[in-house]
């Protein structure tokens, strides 16, 4: 049970920004995994993760952040899993996954850095970005669009 579960660890740091054991925990239990707090303490020592600088979130220790192509493909792979729907309005667009898979999806939007884009802003289920213009918002919707499509 425990290395199915740190390995589960390992996976959700990997993918999503977790700031707390507690965010940790609630991931876990919607995995399968009903782990206590000095359970969750005790593995994340045991894999030596660590708090990034930037924002405070979990990871293994000596990750740097994904070339920009590395993060692009990320995107993809994110955008064609949790994408259900995108939909703009001027300058800003909207997309929508499935419960608990707008965070993934936003923070693989913010990875990619793409140039359209200025910023996210990730719900539950539902993802502001912020386009620098309108025209590089169409451009955004037709680039999410074709990651669903592919």
């Amino acid at each position: 049970m425990k290395p199915r579960r740190q390995a589960v660890i390992l996976e959700l740091v990997d993918r999503e920004a977790l700031h707390s054991q507690e965010a940790l925990r609630r991931r876990l239990h919607h995995r399968g995994f009903d782990a206590t707090q000095a359970t969750i303490s005790r593995d994340i020592k045991e894999l030596g993760l660590v708090k990034r600088a930037g924002d405070g979130a979990y990871q293994r220790p000596g990750v740097d952040m994904p070339s920009p192509e590395t993060a692009l493909n990320a995107l993809e792979r994110a955008a064609a899993e949790y994408l259900r729907r995108v939909d703009r309005v001027q300058q800003l667009v909207v997309i929508r996954t499935g419960v608990g898979q707008a965070q993934p999806l936003a923070i693989a939007i913010d990875r990619a850095q793409l140039p359209e884009a200025v910023g996210t802003i990730g719900g539950d289920d539902t993802i502001l970005v912020i386009a620098r213009d309108r025209r590089r918002a169409a451009a955004l919707v037709k680039r999410f669009e074709g990651y669903v499509a592919e």
